[in-house]
């Protein structure tokens, strides 16, 4: 029933499964295309019942292949948020642009400045 492209095979009708070409082979013979290239014997009658009966179950399957990556594309979304969440909190601060060569710049504290009273007192 499926031949693979550069075999013999029987005569009859084969259709690519790739891009639908349809290949009449009258007597045995070689089907064109490479190794990887899959043909299905079938008469021409059988693909156009089965064309419309195809058509329907993607139709019918649609609206779940819609839910079905509404809800991946959410799931993902929310797995993104999560992880840099997570992300935020595992930080250690390191800066390496930053040089900080003569100190951080940080809150002055009030030291008590001596007054010339103290000074002069013995």
């Amino acid at each position: 029933m499926l031949t693979k492209g550069g075999h013999k095979a029987a005569a009859g009708t084969y259709w690519n499964m790739e891009n639908g070409e349809r290949i009449d082979l009258e007597q045995e013979g070689t089907l064109p295309g490479k190794a990887s290239t899959t043909y299905i014997k079938a008469p021409g009658a059988l693909v156009l019942v089965a064309g419309p009966f195809l058509g329907l179950v993607f139709a019918v399957f649609l609206p779940f292949i819609g839910i079905v990556m509404f809800m991946s594309f959410l799931g993902g979304k929310i797995i993104e948020a999560m992880a840099n969440a997570a992300a935020g909190v595992v930080t250690f601060g390191w800066r390496p642009i930053e040089a900080y060569l003569t100190g951080r710049k940080g809150k002055k504290t009030d030291r008590p400045r001596k007054s010339n009273r103290d000074t002069h007192k013995r």
